[in-house]
């Protein structure tokens, strides 16, 4: 009889570095697929790999194969610890994303560390890991993954927007899903409210109190990225070379560029959002939490904004990326060509056994 019902372990480390997320979630299919959240939590990086997770574009090859070791064994840790706590004893298997190290579609370069076999090994389970390599092979941009998951688990809503280290949106057109990435938005909100000695502008308060410059904004909204059509897709390389220069050329206290960028993301969400008739938005992701954000968002979009209770509004990534590890395991497409401008569909992945 065939498999209908999985419990996995979903691991998921984005570029905006708050932490890694976990779930252990079940999926079951029943005509269509739903899910249920059991376990979610967050595991915050020691500072001292948020400033190698920060530095990793500046690496070598062969540094990075080093920092990859160490960040599988260090990624092993804290699942097992995850699984540890709650006395998980049912897993399916791990499902990992790893982290962005490089990501160059353009020259069909994607590496994500965390995903060597060893992992399976350390855990002593099956793992599936490693999405965007096929993709970028197939020529695709192996990026974003998670709208299969929109597609097959958040149907409802016409757009799906997750606002993380980028924000990123899925719909349908012509009853083909496409998904893109809009703009940076926590990965530059979070750098900045740093030298503040915070870890994020709580609810948006300091971004509130700026002064939008109208000439960087003016600057931010003409880069060249923003005039392109999808499938298209962002890293910290496009940020560190087009958005850090930028804003630190016009000297500006932090609360203006908090201010300013927030405008920036508001503008590019509402130019996406307002090109369809009145639909809803479920917002998902960090981003969330920053009320001013959300306000701004509201204020330029004619869409009906949705919020979802419960883990869902920051473990959906997780979520997604358990999906979409037994989507490989059932040899199921988890990857679209109409996302990523792949060659074709295809079920991405690899998986280890210990």
């Amino acid at each position: 009889m065939e498999h209908r019902e999985y419990s996995v372990v979903g691991v998921m480390s984005g570029t905006s570095l708050d932490g890694i997320d976990l779930v252990y979630v079940t999926f079951k299919y029943e005509e269509s697929w739903s899910f249920k959240i059991i376990y979610a939590e967050t595991f915050a990086y020691p500072l001292a790999w948020v400033n190698v997770l920060r530095g990793l574009v500046f690496n070598t090859l062969e540094a990075l194969k080093q920092i990859d070791f160490d960040y599988t064994k260090f990624l092993a840790k804290v699942i097992n610890s995850f699984i540890e706590k709650y006395n998980l004893t049912n897993i399916d298997a791990v499902c990992s994303h790893g982290h962005t190290a490089l990501h160059r579609p353009e020259n069909g370069l994607t590496y994500q560390i965390g995903n060597l076999p060893e992992l399976a090994t350390w855990l002593n389970r099956k793992v599936v890991c490693d999405f965007r390599v096929q993709d970028v092979a197939l020529g695709g941009q192996g990026a974003p993954l998670v709208p299969i998951g929109d597609e097959l688990l958040f149907s409802e809503f016409d757009y799906c927007l997750n606002l993380g280290g980028f924000a990123n949106i899925s719909t349908k057109i012509n009853e083909e899903r496409i998904a893109y990435d809009i703009c940076p938005v926590n990965i530059v909100l979070n750098k900045y409210v740093n030298v503040l000695g915070f870890d994020f502008d709580d609810a948006g308060k300091i971004a509130s109190t700026g002064v939008v410059n109208n000439e960087l904004l003016a600057k931010l909204n003409a880069l060249q990225f923003y005039k392109e059509s999808f499938p298209k897709s962002l890293g910290l390389e496009w940020v560190d070379k087009n958005i850090f220069p930028l804003i630190d050329s016009f000297k500006l206290e932090v609360k203006d560029i908090l201010k300013t960028f927030v405008a920036h993301i508001a503008h590019q969400i509402a130019l996406e959002v307002n090109t369809k008739t009145r639909g809803s938005l479920l917002i998902t992701g960090g981003g969330v939490y920053n009320l001013y954000l959300i306000d701004r968002i509201k204020s330029l979009i004619n869409s009906d904004v949705v919020i979802p209770q419960g883990e869902t509004i920051e473990f959906k990534e997780a979520l997604i990326f358990g999906f979409l590890g037994v989507l490989k395991l059932r040899n199921e497409i988890n990857c679209l060509k109409s996302v990523t401008g792949a060659s074709r569909n295809h079920s991405s992945g690899i998986v280890y056994f210990p």
